[in-house]
C-alpha cells in the first residue's frame, strides 16, 4: 500500500499496481486460486452445521447429556466467532497466504484428531482447535481473493462464488451430515475435512499470492478483551435460549454473569481500540457508513438464517418425519438457488450499483422468512416449503455479494484482514443472537400451545361425562398435539426472523451510500511486493 493511501481509498497509482499485479496470471491459475479459496471457505462455514445431524449418533457413542450435546457445536462457533478479528490482524501482519495456510492445515487435523475421540472432553477440545483454524482461514480467505483477481467483472465474479459459499455453506452442511451420517459414521463429518485441507493447503502454496506483511505489533490487550468478550457474549446468549418446557434461563445466574462481564469487557475493548497505536480493531474502519452499514446487515443475516435453519430442520425430522439423508436433500434447491441468484449479483453489480440489490435481496428474504412463518404440520414441502426456501435463498444470493464487496471498499490493505473479518463475525454473533431470540419465543410459544391444547382436550373429555379414549387415539391424539406445537411455535420464530430481515433492509436504505464507481474504480488493497 502506498503511504499516502488513506481509509477514503487508495491511490490511483496503487490501484493501477493492484491491477497489474494481478491480470497478469493465467487464467487457469486464477481458477484453481478461486476454487482453493472457496474450497477453504465452504469447508469452514459448513463444519458449523454439518455435525448437526450426527449429534444423536455422537450423544449415544461419547455418552453426552441432552444439556452438554449442544458443546459440540458451541464448542467451534465460540472460538471461530472469538478469534476472527486476531485471526484477520495475524493474515495483516504476517501475511494473508501464510496464515490461510496454517488455518487450513491446522483445522485438518483438529478434524483428523477428532474423528478419533473415545470421549467427550477429547471431542470438544478437537471441536475448538477447529475454531482456532477456522478463524485463521477465513477472514484471510476473503483478503487473499482481493489480491488474487483484477477489479472489476474477475473480481465481483469471484466474489459471487465466494459469497455463495458463505451462505450454501450451512445447507451443503446438513447434505453432507445427512449423507456421511447415512452411508459412512458420524466420525466422517469430521474425518472429511482432512484430505480436503490438505489439498486446499498444497494448491494454496502454488496458486495463491503472499500479500505484503506490514510492520507493527499485535494488540494483545484488545485480543484477550475482543476475544473473551465475544465468547462470554455467545456464551451467555446460547445458555438464556429456553428449552422445550417453555421455562426462561434469561434469568439464571450465569447468564447475568456472562453477559455482563461480556458488556465489561466489549466497553474495555473498545476503549483500548481507541487509545492503541496498534489496534486490533482500528476505529478508522467503521467511520465508513456503508462499511458499518454492511457488519450490520451481516449480524441480521446471521441471526436470522441460523436461527431459521435450527428451528425448520427440527421441524422437518419431527413434525414431517424426515430422515436425516432426506433433510438434507430437502435444502438442494436453497444451494442451487443462492449459486444462481449470486452469480446474477456478481454479474449486475457494476450496472446497477450495490445498493438496488442490496435493497432487493433483504426484501425477497424478509419476504421468503415471511411466508415461511405460514408453515403447519399439514403443510406439503412442495406447498409449503420450497416456495418460501427459493425466494429466501434468491435474496440471500443478491445480498451477499454487494455486501461483501461493500465491506472492503475503500478499505486500507493493513485494514483488509479486519474489514473482511467484521463480516465473519457478524454472521457468528448474529447465530447465536438468533438462536437465543427465537429458541426464547418458540419455545415459549409450544410450551403455551401445548397446554392450552391439554386443557381444551381436558375440558372435552369433561363434558363427555369423562369417557377415556383407547390407548391408540390418545397417543396419536398427543401426537397430533405435540406437531401442533411445534408448528405453531416454530411459526412464531419465523415471523420474528423475517422481522431481523426486515430491519437488515432498513439498515440498507439508511446507511448503504457506495456508487457504482466506488466499486469498480477503488482497489481496496495493494498487490504485494513483486
Amino acid at each position: 500500500m502506498s503511504a499516502t493511501s488513506s481509509d477514503t481509498g487508495t491511490t490511483p497509482g496503487a490501484a493501477l499496481a493492484a491491477g497489474a499485479g494481478t491480470i497478469t496470471q493465467a487464467p487457469r491459475r486464477l481458477g484453481l486460486a478461486l476454487a482453493v479459496i472457496a474450497t477453504a471457505q465452504l469447508m469452514v462455514v459448513l463444519d458449523a452445521t454439518i455435525v448437526n445431524v450426527a449429534l444423536p449418533h455422537i450423544q449415544h457413542a461419547l455418552g453426552f447429556s441432552d444439556s452438554n450435546l449442544e458443546w459440540v457445536v458451541n464448542a467451534y462457533t465460540l472460538v471461530f466467532g472469538g478469534l476472527l478479528l486476531l485471526g484477520g490482524r495475524s493474515g495483516d501482519l504476517l501475511g494473508r497466504r501464510r496464515i490461510f495456510i496454517a488455518g487450513v492445515l491446522l483445522f485438518a487435523l483438529a478434524s483428523l484428531v477428532g474423528g478419533f475421540a473415545t470421549d467427550q472432553a477429547w471431542l470438544l477440545t478437537a471441536r475448538a482447535v477447529q475454531g482456532i483454524g477456522g478463524a485463521m482461514a477465513a477472514p484471510t480467505a476473503l483478503g487473499l481473493l482481493a489480491v488474487t483477481f483484477p477489479e472489476g467483472r474477475p473480481r465481483n465474479r469471484a466474489m459471487g462464488v465466494y459469497a455463495a459459499m458463505s451462505v450454501a455453506g450451512i445447507a451443503v452442511g446438513l447434505i453432507a451430515g445427512g449423507l456421511l451420517v447415512t452411508y459412512l459414521d458420524w466420525r466422517w463429518v469430521l474425518f472429511v475435512n482432512a484430505p480436503i485441507g490438505v489439498v486446499v493447503a498444497a494448491v494454496a502454496s502454488r496458486v495463491l499470492p503472499e500479500s505484503e506483511r506490514r510492520t507493527g505489533r499485535f494488540d494483545l490487550p484488545g485480543a484477550i478483551t475482543a476475544t473473551a468478550g465475544v465468547a462470554l457474549l455467545v456464551y451467555g446468549l446460547t445458555n438464556a435460549a429456553t428449552t422445550q418446557n417453555g421455562v426462561s434461563h434469561w434469568g439464571d445466574t450465569k447468564v447475568i454473569v456472562s453477559l455482563v462481564a461480556a458488556a465489561v469487557l466489549l466497553v474495555a475493548f473498545a476503549v483500548i481500540e481507541v487509545r492503541s497505536k496498534h489496534a486490533l480493531l482500528p476505529i478508522r474502519v467503521l467511520r465508513s457508513r456503508d462499511r458499518t452499514g454492511s457488519y450490520l446487515i451481516s449480524l441480521c443475516i446471521g441471526t436470522a438464517l441460523f436461527g431459521m435453519f435450527f428451528f425448520l430442520t427440527i421441524f422437518i425430522q419431527t413434525v414431517w418425519g424426515y430422515s436425516a439423508l432426506k433433510t438434507g436433500v430437502a435444502y438442494l434447491p436453497i444451494v442451487a438457488m443462492i449459486m444462481v441468484a449470486s452469480g446474477i449479483a456478481s454479474q449486475a453489480v457494476n450496472r446497477v450499483g450495490a445498493r438496488p440489490l442490496m435493497i432487493t435481496g433483504g426484501a425477497m428474504a424478509a419476504g421468503g422468512m415471511a411466508w415461511l412463518s405460514r408453515i403447519s404440520e399439514h403443510s406439503t414441502y412442495a406447498g409449503g416449503l420450497l416456495g418460501p426456501m427459493l425466494l429466501m435463498a434468491a435474496g440471500m444470493g443478491l445480498l451477499f455479494v454487494p455486501m461483501s464487496l461493500v465491506s472492503l471498499t475503500k478499505v486500507r490493505n493493513e485494514d483488509a484482514g479486519v474489514a473482511s473479518s467484521l463480516l465473519n463475525v457478524g454472521q457468528q454473533v448474529g447465530g447465536s443472537i438468533g438462536l437465543a431470540i427465537l429458541g426464547t419465543v418458540a419455545w415459549s410459544t409450544f410450551a403455551n400451545s401445548l397446554r392450552s391444547q391439554a386443557a381444551s382436550a381436558a375440558a372435552a373429555a369433561k363434558a363427555g361425562a369423562g369417557a377415556h379414549l383407547p390407548a391408540a387415539k390418545a397417543a396419536a391424539l398427543q401426537a397430533q398435539m405435540y406437531s401442533h406445537a411445534l408448528a405453531t411455535g416454530f411459526s412464531k420464530g419465523f415471523v420474528v426472523a423475517a422481522g431481523i430481515m426486515a430491519l437488515s433492509l432498513i439498515i440498507t436504505l439508511a446507511a448503504i451510500r457506495v456508487t457504482r464507481k466506488d466499486l469498480s474504480g477503488v482497489d481496496p488493497m495493494a498487490a504485494p511486493a513483486g
